[in-house]
């Protein structure tokens, strides 16, 4: 089969969708690839090395006409239009959030593989699992960046010093994003709270932490005794393909101190705080009701090539099996995988896109 890596286009996006290192396996197993000139250049991989791996560098209308097209993230407008019925897209989609892209997508007729929604054979979403750990560990780096007084916050030191109590951390989830998040936020001697809604987690969490860290059930009552007094909220909350509920509300948000800071994780499914709206690394936060917001959509992309070789330990699996079966085989094949169809033949068919669009009916 053809694959097709374009060069990310998205503000601050140095991601690639496949590594030289992938490239090499896929040119092994007999496959065709073709990366766009300079598409990893922003992370060390020279278009050189795409052809020592044996890829063929061509331009962005070639990379985007392959049978397989394999992104970062989700496709510009002016990407999408490049798109066309009979291909497949395999990237992050996030289209719960994104009703013009899911129209785009709908209408080029290609065939849309979204990793957030991919599931595995033992649950959990593997996919995103590596971008999940990668933003839940930048959330306290950048938070702790956003309480610094010039930034705009109320200058704590989420560490404190002898004499001088730590910031206070709440974190909103304790999934992957939400431990890793916490596993930082320990490790810098911040005084630390994780609410979560599953018992069954809630116990995991507290035999990870041994006491390092609170772990609460996520009541609205706690969520607000909580977030009122927090130096630094980090919102880690996923429900897989659907908007992410809004647990912070505008009013709780203007009542935290001046200068507290919020890190919305969530912001790619639509965010959790009721003041987020997305930023990119450019202008990477704002201030909203004296409190200072940081929503950048592609965290990951920060630290771009620690996310890429990352990303590309679980997704090259799945590109072999679509590259080797076809969509449609390797799907039927793996139920979990059928769990990343989003757009097929013009249409949304994943049940949790279609409700977060409001889309009825059968597709």
């Amino acid at each position: 089969m053809r694959i097709g890596v374009p060069r990310e286009i998205k503000v601050q996006e140095y991601r690639v969708g496949l590594s030289p290192a992938s490239v090499a396996e896929l040119v092994r197993r007999g496959h065709e690839v073709c990366v766009e000139a300079g598409a990893g250049t922003g992370i060390g991989f020279t278009d050189a090395m795409y052809q020592q791996a044996g890829a063929s560098t061509v331009d962005t209308a070639t990379a985007f006409a392959a049978e397989l097209v394999v992104k970062v993230k989700e496709p510009q407008p002016e990407e999408c239009v490049r798109l066309r019925a009979g291909q497949v897209l395999f990237t992050y989609l996030h289209l719960a959030a994104d009703r013009r892209q899911a129209e785009a997508l709908a209408a080029s007729g290609v065939t849309a593989i979204a990793y957030e929604t991919v599931v595995g054979p033992h649950g959990g979403l593997p996919l995103l699992s590596p971008m999940s750990e990668v933003a839940g560990r930048m959330s306290i780096q950048v938070g702790a960046w956003c309480l610094q007084r010039p930034n705009g916050g109320r200058g704590t030191l989420l560490g404190g010093v002898p004499g001088v109590q730590p910031g206070r951390v709440v974190i909103l989830g304790g999934g992957i994003s939400g431990a890793n998040a916490a596993a930082m936020a320990v490790g810098m001697q911040a005084d630390v709270t994780i609410l979560e809604k599953s018992v069954e987690r809630m116990r995991s969490l507290v035999d990870h932490f041994e006491g390092r860290a609170r772990v609460l059930m996520a009541s609205p009552e706690a969520i607000e005794e909580h977030v009122l007094h927090a130096d630094l909220v980090v919102g880690a909350v996923l429900i897989p393909g659907d908007s992410t509920p809004k647990l912070v509300s505008r009013d709780l948000v203007r009542r935290m101190p001046d200068g507290a800071a919020l890190v919305d994780i969530s912001i790619d499914q639509g965010g959790c705080f009721e003041t987020s709206r997305p930023t990119s690394h450019d202008q990477p936060i704002f201030v909203e009701e004296r409190v200072v917001h940081y929503c950048v959509t592609n965290m990951p992309g920060a630290v771009a090539r620690t996310a890429t070789m990352a990303l590309n330990n679980v997704t090259l699996p799945y590109v072999c099996a679509l590259a080797e079966r076809g969509w449609e085989a390797a799907l039927a094949a793996d139920a979990g995988f059928a769990q990343g169809l989003n757009v097929r033949h013009g249409a949304i068919v994943h049940p949790a896109v279609r409700h977060a669009l409001g889309l009825t009916g059968a597709d």
